[in-house]
């Protein structure tokens, strides 16, 4: 961790006292311990005598997870312009989260800075703690726990006798102390909160750890295996996630185990009343395409007892419209959300439709392709209606004297806009020459304009046609929406 060249980087670099430099080194000490609580590559830079640079004075790895780091940067700079949060800290005094960064071995990540005072209370260093980028939601997971108790667990670490420190406390980690002998030396608000809950009355410092232990782990066990370990235990009314991780002093030698522990109650709380949300929506969903099925089974059914070609025809028409909201639907029901992937949703249809169809005795081969977004079950069931009867329309029309022919739908997402093309290589017309008052037009015409709040635009000619339409992806899209926890699908 390069806990015996802080001195020497210090006094390269800085003016720090000899007394500042025994603090950044009782920080250090611990560097092990906070990089397996948070899972990060853990660092202590400290100012220099340039305002746009600071100096790695010691570095830790996490045990439990592959370091984002090759080798030592203990002794390398930290540059404003790569690493904005760090020298943000060392220039404010206040702490930085989530920040974007470049380190020294030119990896894109995430910071979590604190910054490190003198009992004069001047910054005379930083506690930083990184995770990878491309990693985002686990790194948004990681770095939260790390914004949370970071600052309380290094000024418990460095005063864990006192009680009178001013750092702010925060509402969701609680932190326990035990030394070597497992009885707990400090016991932050929130935990005492906690235990408060759960009926403890006495003064929480002097008690054993077997005493305060809310779940099956044994203290000589976490002594034994020096690592971190993760339980989430329900105890009374609460749900409790509770960490616990090995103390070293400066010798490396074990000093006792430290003891994070979450309030997750609320959470889970919530956590379920969204899976209930989410088992209705599918149920809702499920429903809706149950029925538009055996909407569609009717009407298959009365249209054989149907002669008239043109009402075979309108027959026809409506069960594929039924049938292209019904697989909307059953995206839906097998999602439990509101949301529904476009490019699954046209698969959908087309599997309704036909996938080698042969239309009058002619091979037609339907193609869908692009992009790939969520958009929310209202848009979702406008395009489907409008891709549909655009298919349909072509099947009826475009391949007449031809004896195969070829349809293809594409998806493109704009930064504002998606749109659908839906070409083919058919005979074309003559788009001047379109019956406005046709039922397929109308649809198509209003669904665009008034759903969608698009606009269509139809090419024709020798080579085929291409239909286009457009939609905006603000509308489109859910971004507000909750995400609800995954269930098992229903049948």
């Amino acid at each position: 961790m390069g806990i015996h060249m802080i001195e020497e980087l210090c006094c390269k670099h800085n003016d720090l006292t000899a007394k500042d430099i025994a603090k950044l080194k009782s920080v250090a000490e611990n560097l092990g311990m906070i990089a397996d609580c948070t899972g990060a590559d853990i660092f202590i830079d400290c100012i220099t005598r340039d305002p746009d640079e600071a100096v790695v004075v010691a570095q830790a790895k996490p045990n439990s997870q592959e370091s984002l780091y090759k080798g030592s940067v203990v002794g390398e700079l930290a540059y404003r312009s790569k690493e904005p949060a760090v020298l943000r800290t060392l220039d404010v005094g206040m702490p930085t989260s989530d920040m974007w960064a470049v380190t020294q071995e030119n990896k894109n990540v995430r910071q979590n800075v604190s910054p490190i005072k003198n009992d004069e209370g001047r910054v005379i260093g930083v506690l930083i703690a990184e995770k990878d980028i491309t990693d985002h939601v686990k790194t948004k997971n990681n770095l939260s726990v790390l914004s949370r108790t970071t600052e309380q667990l290094m000024e418990a670490l460095m005063t864990s006798r006192h009680r009178d420190h001013n750092l702010p406390y925060h509402d969701s980690d609680g932190i326990v102390m035990f030394n070597e002998t497992g009885i707990s030396t400090y016991v932050n608000p929130v935990a005492e909160t906690i235990y408060r809950k759960l009926g403890y009355l006495d003064k929480l410092e002097g008690i054993h750890f077997s005493n305060m232990a809310l779940d099956q782990v044994v203290f000589q066990d976490v002594l034994e295996k020096r690592q971190l370990s993760h339980n989430e235990v329900k105890v009374g009314s609460l749900v409790l996630n509770l960490k616990y991780a090995v103390m070293k002093n400066r010798d490396f030698k074990v000093s006792g185990v430290v003891m994070l522990m979450r309030d997750e109650t609320d959470a889970k709380a919530k956590e379920k009343e969204l899976i209930l949300k989410s088992v209705a929506i599918r149920e809702i969903h499920h429903r809706v395409k149950n029925n538009l099925q055996t909407i569609a089974s009717l009407l298959r059914l009365q249209s054989r007892r149907v002669d008239n070609v043109s009402a075979k025809t309108a027959f026809s028409e409506s069960i594929s419209r039924v049938l292209s909201i019904a697989a909307t639907h059953e995206i839906l029901a097998q999602n439990g959300v509101d949301d529904v992937d476009l490019l699954t949703m046209l698969q959908r249809i087309k599997s309704s439709i036909v996938d080698y169809s042969v239309v009058g005795g002619k091979e037609v081969r339907i193609l869908i392709q692009g992009d790939t977004f969520m958009c929310n079950s209202d848009t979702a069931t406008s395009i489907a209606l409008v891709t549909n009867e655009v298919i349909q329309n072509s099947l009826k029309h475009a391949f007449k004297g031809r004896e195969k022919g070829n349809i293809c739908v594409e998806i493109c997402k704009a930064s504002t806009y998606g749109n659908i093309v839906i070409t083919d290589d058919g005979v074309g017309f003559d788009v001047g020459q379109v019956r406005e008052g046709a039922l397929g037009t109308r649809i198509v015409n209003s669904i665009v304009k008034d759903k969608l709040h698009g606009t269509l635009t139809t090419e024709s000619g020798e080579g085929g046609t291409k239909v286009l339409f457009d939609f905006p992806l603000d509308e489109a899209t859910s971004q507000e929406r909750p995400e609800y926890p995954s269930i098992p699908q229903t049948s």
